[in-house]
């Protein structure tokens, strides 16, 4: 399947909406296009992995690094995921103790401890 990426806008935060499979193929785009938005000045940066059928190590990594960089300039990076298969992912890997995970969109937004919601 392929990996679909979509931006947009919520008050001050950069919604990167993704769909498909974020496998090792695929992985380099995520990267790319989470670098294109931190790079362009995004600090409030929310993942909407809604539409995501499968994440693999490569993917993870990705989400990890983008994390670190958006910490390291001050900013806030949170994921929205509803999916069990996915939520399994993270707990059996730990990162749901490192990243914020949360239902939907308004609530990641609503959550965030470096501004005010929407």
């Amino acid at each position: 399947m392929e990996l679909s990426l979509a931006t947009r806008t919520v008050g001050e935060h950069t919604v990167l909406e993704v769909g498909g499979e974020v496998d090792v193929y695929t992985a380099p785009r995520l990267r790319e296009r989470l670098l294109e938005l931190i790079d362009g000045g995004a600090r409030r940066v929310v993942v909407d992995l809604g539409r995501v059928d499968f994440l693999d190590s490569t993917g993870l990594g990705v989400l990890v690094g983008a994390l670190k960089r958006l910490r390291s300039a001050g900013g806030s990076f949170a994921l929205v995921c509803d999916k069990e298969p996915l939520l399994k992912i993270f707990r059996i890997t730990a990162l749901d103790q490192v990243f914020p995970l949360h239902p939907t969109v308004d609530a990641a937004i609503d959550a965030d401890p470096t501004g005010s919601g929407a």
